[in-house]
């Protein structure tokens, strides 16, 4: 089904979509103002803790979405209702019209009450399947395997404070941060390191909220993705000689944080 006067080459500055990480361009597409209001809210609340510069655009109809995109709109990641009330056309053929485009890159994430319809949704290559009620966990497990497919991830910056100067580091590079009395020790992938002044706990649930790093001691924070080897004891990071130990009192949390980024991103 197609809009009288709407042709899939009208979205061809859909498919010049820039992958620039000064600026995330998102819509959230759902004729249910509820669950698109709390959606953009959710959006918001992840990505800023994310450090990630962004554009939310909410439509109450895939019609009104492909108005936008037949003008000058263009977005990076659609959350896509699959059913309207009122709507020429659903999401399914909105998510045709743009793959017709020729745009492959665009990332479409469907949103739907029902499981079903999935081998005509599979046409459409989306990179994720959401049920209502939405979660804000799984939205930000969707913006998170985004950002990582997109190569944005990487971009993600630790800002910090030294001697009255803004610095800032990629958080990709940062192995581990290590705390001595008021300083925090930021360790790098190259075997560099920088000092501050500051406590893991509000770097944890401040600047780092949301990315994948384990508590493992009062005195030690840890990227996941350097952790070479682990037991209940203590953990082995690249480049270390030595396992970071893992206190008693956070054996069992260290424990089930690792295991549900491991099976979260086997299942991405």
């Amino acid at each position: 089904m197609r809009l009288a006067n709407f042709h899939p080459t009208a979205l061809y500055s859909f498919g010049r979509r820039m992958l620039e990480w000064a600026m995330l361009k998102i819509a959230v597409c759902d004729d249910e103002t509820k669950i698109a209001s709390a959606l953009e809210r959710n959006l918001g609340d992840i990505l800023g803790g994310l450090k990630t510069e962004h554009e939310i655009d909410v439509f109450h109809s895939a019609v009104e979405m492909c108005r936008a995109l037949e003008t000058d709109a263009s977005f990076d990641l659609i959350f896509l209702d699959i059913n309207f009330a009122e709507s020429e056309i659903n999401g399914v053929e909105a998510a045709r019209i743009i793959r017709g485009s020729g745009d492959d890159k665009t990332c479409i994430v469907y949103v739907s009450w029902e499981n079903r319809r999935a081998t005509e949704l599979v046409k459409t290559r989306p990179i994720d399947f959401l049920i209502k009620p939405l979660t804000r966990r799984a939205v930000e497990d969707t913006v998170k395997t985004y950002l990582r497919l997109a190569g944005l991830e990487a971009r993600a910056l630790f800002h910090y404070r030294k001697n009255g100067a803004e610095l800032s580091a990629p958080i990709s590079d940062i192995v581990y941060f290590e705390s001595r009395k008021r300083k925090i020790i930021m360790h790098l992938r190259d075997g560099g390191h920088d000092e501050f002044y500051g406590k893991l706990k509000e770097i944890r649930e401040g600047p780092l909220n949301g990315h994948d790093f384990l508590f493992a001691h009062a005195s030690y924070l840890v990227n996941y993705d350097y952790v070479r080897a682990i037991n209940y004891k203590g953990m082995l990071v690249a480049g270390g000689e030595a396992p970071l130990p893992i206190s008693h009192e956070k054996r069992c949390e260290v424990r089930e944080r690792y295991l549900e980024i491991t099976d979260r991103r086997r299942s991405a």
